[in-house]
Order: C-alpha cells, then sequence, then structure tokens
C-alpha cells in the first residue's frame, strides 16, 4: 500500500517569521510567558514589545523584528516555553498557516497548542477602548512592561490609566497612583482560625533558590568586617556633585573603591573553577538591586577605567532598565566582584551570600554617627560598616584583610581616587 505523507511546509514558502523563545540570559533553560502585547490579528512593527517573558534573571521583552500581522500565538499566557520553541509566527494577513504549523509540530518544534492556533481568514482588527493620551499615532497601548505587570496583578484596567511618561506612556507610578479601581479589602482572620497564603515562585526566585543554596552550601564562606570612617567621602562627594553631570552616591564612590582595591589585590577579583582558580585581569563589578520578584545584580564593566560620573551615570542607566523590565543579559553577568548594599534601608551591618562565580562579596551597612574620644574631649565622627564574604577555596584571610585595608584608605581619602 502508498503510505501518503503531508509535504513539509517552510516559513520561507509562505513567507512567513517564525518567532522563537529566544536565550535571555546564560542560565536560562525555558522562559514563561508573563503576557501577550498582542492578539492574533493585530498588526505588528518591527520594534513592537510581543510579549513579555519571564526568565530566570528578569522579565524582558520579545521583540519581533519583522513587519506584518500576528497569525499565531503557540504559548498562552502564564505558560512556559522551551529554548527554541515556536511562539509566534508573524507573517501576511490571512496566509494559510496550517501546513506550516502541521510541519512544526512534526519537528518536535512546538507543542500542539490547538486552542491558540490561529485561523487562516482575515481577523477584523477591534479598536481597544483607552484615553486618547495612551496610544500613538497607529492606536498601540503605550505602557511599560512594568507598569502592564504591576496593572494585571492588581486588577487594573490600564487602558484607563492616565500615562505621565514621554508621549503619554504609563509608567509603574501612573498605575501605582490610580485610584478608580477597587481595592481588595484584606483578610479578616475569625480569632482562633488558622490560615496561610500560597505565593507561586517566580523563575528568577527559584534561580535565586538553586544558585545561592549551592553557593553557601559549596563555598565554604568566611567574614570579614571593618569599619571606615566616612567624614571626608561626604565632605568630597558634596564637593563633587557641585559639578558631575550625574549625581554620584555612596554606592557608586565604593563600587570605584573596590574596583581600584580589586586591581592591587587581584587574587580576590577571582573565581573558584574546580580544578584551578581562575584570576581575572579585568573588573566587572556587580551592584545588587531588589525588585519584586528578588535580587538582581546589574554589572559594571571595566568600573576601574571609569571616572565617578561615568560610574553615576552607568550605574542610573542599569538600575532603571532593571526597575523597567529593559534590563539584558550582557547587563547583568559577567561579574567578577559583588557589592550589596542595605544602607539605605537602615541596616547596621549583614553579611551576604557570595554571589557565583564571584570568590567575594561585600555586605554594605548604613552610615551612622558615633561619639568619639578625641583628645581631652568627645566629638561625633560618622561610620560605616563592611562585611566581605569570602570563599576560602580561592581567598585566603590575610588576602581578605588586605584588600579591606585597601578599600578603606580609598573611602576614607577619597581623592587618591582620583589621582
Amino acid at each position: 500500500a502508498t503510505i501518503s505523507q503531508t509535504p513539509v511546509v517552510t516559513p520561507e514558502q509562505l513567507g512567513v517569521t517564525v518567532i522563537r523563545m529566544p536565550l535571555l540570559s546564560d542560565t536560562m533553560t525555558s522562559g514563561k510567558i508573563v503576557q501577550w502585547n498582542k492578539k492574533v490579528g493585530d498588526a505588528v512593527k518591527s520594534d513592537d514589545n510581543l510579549a513579555d517573558v519571564e526568565t530566570d534573571k528578569a522579565t524582558m521583552e520579545v521583540i519581533g523584528y519583522t513587519d506584518g500581522t500576528l497569525l499565531h500565538i503557540g504559548v498562552p499566557d502564564g505558560e512556559s516555553a522551551k529554548i527554541n520553541d515556536v511562539i509566534a509566527i508573524i507573517g501576511k494577513a490571512g496566509t494559510d498557516i496550517t501546513g506550516l504549523l502541521v510541519s512544526l509540530q512534526s519537528n518536535g518544534a512546538t507543542p500542539a497548542a490547538a486552542a491558540t492556533v490561529s485561523a487562516p481568514a482575515t481577523v477584523a482588527a477591534s479598536t481597544p477602548a483607552a484615553a486618547p493620551t495612551n496610544e500613538s499615532t497607529d492606536g498601540r497601548l503605550k505602557a511599560s512592561p512594568l507598569a502592564k505587570i504591576f496593572a494585571k496583578d492588581k486588577g487594573i484596567d490600564i487602558s484607563k490609566v492616565i500615562g505621565s511618561g514621554d508621549g503619554g506612556r504609563i509608567i509603574k507610578k501612573d498605575v501605582d497612583d490610580f485610584k478608580s479601581a477597587p481595592v481588595a479589602a484584606p483578610k479578616m482572620l475569625v480569632s482562633g482560625q488558622e490560615g496561610y497564603t500560597d505565593t507561586q515562585l517566580t523563575s528568577m526566585r527559584k534561580t535565586i533558590a538553586r544558585r545561592l543554596g549551592e553557593s553557601m552550601f559549596t563555598a565554604p564562606h568566611f567574614y570579614l568586617t571593618m569599619e571606615i570612617c566616612m567624614d571626608n567621602a561626604i565632605m568630597v562627594r558634596a564637593q563633587m556633585n557641585e559639578v558631575s553631570p550625574t549625581k554620584i552616591s555612596f554606592q557608586d564612590m565604593l563600587i570605584k573603591a573596590s574596583a581600584l582595591a580589586l586591581k592591587k589585590h587581584p587574587a580576590v577579583n577571582s573565581s573558584w573553577m574546580g580544578d584551578f582558580i581562575r584570576t581575572y585581569d579585568h573588573v566587572h563589578i556587580g551592584s545588587a538591586i531588589a525588585l519584586p520578584e528578588g535580587l538582581i545584580v546589574p554589572v559594571l564593566r571595566f568600573a576601574d577605567q571609569k571616572t565617578l560620573s561615568q560610574i553615576a551615570l552607568e550605574s542610573k542607566e542599569l538600575y532603571d532598565k532593571a526597575r523597567n523590565k529593559k534590563i539584558q543579559p550582557q547587563d547583568f553577568t559577567g561579574n567578577t566582584f559583588t557589592i550589596s548594599n542595605l544602607g539605605m534601608m537602615d541596616i547596621d551591618e549583614f553579611t551576604a551570600i557570595i554571589n557565583p562565580p564571584d570568590s567575594c562579596i561585600l555586605a554594605v551597612g548604613k552610615i551612622k554617627e558615633v561619639v568619639i574620644r578625641k583628645g581631652e574631649g568627645f566629638t561625633t565622627t560618622q561610620m560605616m560598616k563592611v562585611t566581605m564574604s569570602c570563599d576560602h577555596r580561592s581567598v585566603d584571610g590575610a588576602v581578605g584583610a588586605s584588600f579591606l585595608q585597601t578599600l578603606k584608605k580609598y573611602m576614607e581619602n577619597p581623592v587618591i581616587m582620583l589621582v
């Protein structure tokens, strides 16, 4: 008997573009579709954000880089896809992609997802019920990915929010300030009644738990704490900010001081590789910040070669990217040393878990006024405590202590960082 085979249909034959789940971080194996910003039948442009994807590091945008009509969505909101799985198809409106879907499925490239397969018929465009100031000239709703996520979490119809960003773009603050949506009443517990709330883990939180667990229970940590007098740093920072184009923070000064100290103590600027220790010639400083989804560490590359103003500008841009879900893999990978600062949250001192693949992480507390004896009397001074966690496999106690002594010298005499 003759066995008939379905002919293979390729994207090139149909003139369509297949969008696959991209590799958005060095440790990513799959991505979760937080939300689609387009629906089947919508016209899309090459720079449109098609979907927000949650990886193990952050929530980032998927850009189609092609003009056309969204013909197919392969992974619905809330579900995950592996790297290189087909998540969407873009082409000319009305293109029949049934044969292509069969070919892709037979190659194991995409799940069936029958409910999300687009019909070959042309889909009529609908008009969103949004305030005019929220739309661009082509009718697209303008809102940051973070604003969309927060609106969805709060049950707010984002089309009713008025944007205060560039060109009327909706930002997170607009969602936070939106008052017309009903606020859920706080959960009331009856006396003597037990209760709990389960929160689903994000991909970022799962990765944080896995990697820091591995770090804590694999790398033998030890801790070195030192006090640093910040009187001169406070004075010099105020003077520098009178002329700096970007406001310099104490964190920026710590980044610069750490980078210079690492050049003098390269053994701290290293990674334990199992069979050998890798010591880096370059200095890339990770600066940890907290997001609602978890901790992320933007990286200041070649920090030792940058001025304080350059560090201040670049760090501000990276933090803004992270908060607005615009951060890219190259922005949070490649760190050789990490700083975690909780001083702004009124924490005196703490210890941090080493951020792989670094050998060390610096935990920074708040600047605190203390009374000291001076001559026959007493005076006050501004002190800051730092604690460095070290991987004892690659960094010895004396090496870590020498590094902190050099860091202390730079922070207590910031002018020498400018020489």
